[in-house]
């Protein structure tokens, strides 16, 4: 394998060095840097030009002054690496720095989410072919992709943003809303647990009492101005992880995995009191992922202790609701600072447009969290709806195909359930043509989601690289450019190497 990674990097390279000269001489050819000093007013305007011109090599022809750039790149060897400045005078690599950790966040959230959701719902679409749930996420799914990006940001700044800040004002729910909120949701779930009319009555009966309690305990509890999880809803939600996670990756009868994930669950409940005085007098980052450590190990721990035939299911089935349950008791500290933020941001807390809030000296980890949380959701929702739709697609395309095929027909035959055929011998070879759309949308992705950026104004790649093709800004373009093909380069490589972890059949050589 690792002759093959390494013949891939040296011809990853040479279509690099190939691309970006073609890229430098076209966008250097493409219009004046200096077209805006040339037009000013200023006494010094000469003065201007000139230094520009020798700090851009302006006077060298561009197929030579990309070989300049192209040795400031190779400084990279040596720790130095010199991507040059940009029109304003600033340093590109400081420029790449800011924007790219800001694209990050926005795309690692939208792409995980999108293919998380994405890939469960086009399963469970699969397994439920020509069901009303079916035509139901068929519809949905392609009416997102064919709705433009700008529309569905819009659509959200209006219909979430400013309607929940509204809602913030006077946070009441009316028994009707409580009631179709509820019915629909109950629908959307018996159609998906599917089964006949009894089994369906039944599901849809469950799942209208929880969701109505829910919705009743929202209600006079004041959550959406004082939200709080406490011990109670961490030990309900890490119990019904427990269960969930035990069915999805072996089964509730190998009752050694599931009492290790029931473990997982205790544990967590059990470090809610001590995590309260650590947070309290910690307020860092390493204080959060001590605890994310902690609970991770001692579930995995626990799973060992506990033994069984196949140790190995019960410690990930264990570890997976230990990082739940991790992430329950940050996600609840963070709800205690919710009514500070509120009066923070004038009880309008969902943003519509940039990354942070202006000024944010002296403010905790926690109102930080919150701050990136309420900038972030509208433009993930957007990646992620236009996302959704072609992982829902493709996962349930490919789980279709993989369904007809010999192996499975076996395993039937063999007499295993259908959780154990389906997520055992079918879902993972259906992941593989996914892997490769992934690859593809996280290295496209990576240079900025130009359009989502705009609308919400958000100060990522994508934003650096439209102003500076509107200013001729080349060093800034290159950067770009480089970023963004390592990046493509990166993930087209694990995606070849997925492969083979996915298939043991497929050999890279």
């Amino acid at each position: 394998m690792w002759s093959y990674v390494l013949r891939r990097l040296l011809i990853a390279v040479l279509v690099i060095f190939a691309a970006s000269f073609l890229v430098y001489v076209l966008a250097a050819n493409s219009g004046d840097p200096l077209e805006d000093l040339r037009g000013s007013t200023a006494p010094n305007k000469e003065a201007l030009i000139a230094a520009a011109t020798a700090r851009l090599n302006l006077d060298v022809p561009p197929p030579l002054r990309y070989f300049i750039w192209l040795g400031g790149v190779l400084k990279v060897f040596i720790g130095q690496i010199d991507l040059g400045q940009s029109i304003d005078g600033f340093p590109v690599t400081t420029l790449l720095a800011n924007s790219m950790w800001s694209t990050f966040q926005l795309v690692t959230v939208a792409t995980v989410l999108a293919i998380i959701v994405g890939v469960a719902i086009g399963m469970v679409s699969a397994l439920r072919q020509y069901s009303g749930f079916d035509y139901g996420v068929t519809f949905i799914a392609f009416l997102f992709f064919a709705l433009p990006t700008f529309w569905v940001g819009q659509f959200l700044k209006l219909n979430v943003a400013v309607a929940f800040n509204d809602f913030l004002q006077d946070p009441v729910i009316t028994p009707l809303w409580m009631i179709l909120i509820s019915l629909v949701l109950a629908f959307i779930w018996a159609s998906a647990m599917g089964g006949q009319l009894k089994r369906w009555a039944i599901n849809f009966g469950a799942a209208f009492v929880v969701a109505l309690g829910i919705s009743l305990y929202v209600q006079f509890t004041d959550f959406f101005q004082q939200p709080y999880l406490g011990p109670v809803w961490i030990a309900i939600i890490g119990a019904a992880a427990a269960v969930v996670l035990t069915e999805l990756t072996t089964g509730l009868s190998n009752r050694k995995a599931f009492y290790s994930a029931l473990t997982a669950a205790a544990l967590t409940l059990v470090a809610w009191w001590p995590v309260q005085y650590l947070f309290a007098y910690f307020a860092e980052w390493w204080a959060v992922g001590l605890v994310f450590v902690a609970v991770i190990a001692l579930s995995g721990v626990a799973a060992w202790l506990w033994g069984g035939d196949d140790r190995a299911v019960s410690v990930r089935a264990a570890v997976l609701t230990g990082f739940i349950g991790a992430l329950l008791l940050f996600v609840d500290y963070v709800l205690g600072s919710w009514p500070s933020y509120l009066s923070l941001t004038n009880d309008r807390p969902i943003a519509t447009i940039g990354s942070q809030t202006a000024d944010q000296e002296g403010w905790s980890i926690w109102l930080q969290s919150l701050d990136s949380f309420t900038h972030l959701l509208l433009p993930t929702l957007t990646i992620m709806l236009i996302s959704l739709a072609s992982y829902s697609r493709y996962s349930r395309a490919s789980l279709l195909e993989v369904m007809q095929m010999d192996y499975v027909r076996t395993a039937r035959a063999k007499g295993l359930n259908e959780r154990t055929v389906v997520m055992r011998h079918a879902f993972r070879n259906a992941l593989i043509p996914l892997a490769t759309i992934v690859a593809f949308d996280l290295g496209g992705l990576i240079g900025g989601a130009v359009i989502t950026e705009t609308v919400f104004s958000w100060r990522g790649m994508g934003m650096l690289f439209v102003n500076a093709l509107r200013h001729v800004d080349l060093n800034t373009i290159m950067g770009v450019f480089l970023v963004t093909s390592i990046f493509a380069l990166i993930f087209n490589l694990l995606a070849d190497i997925t492969y083979s972890v996915l298939d043991p059949r497929i050999r890279l050589n």
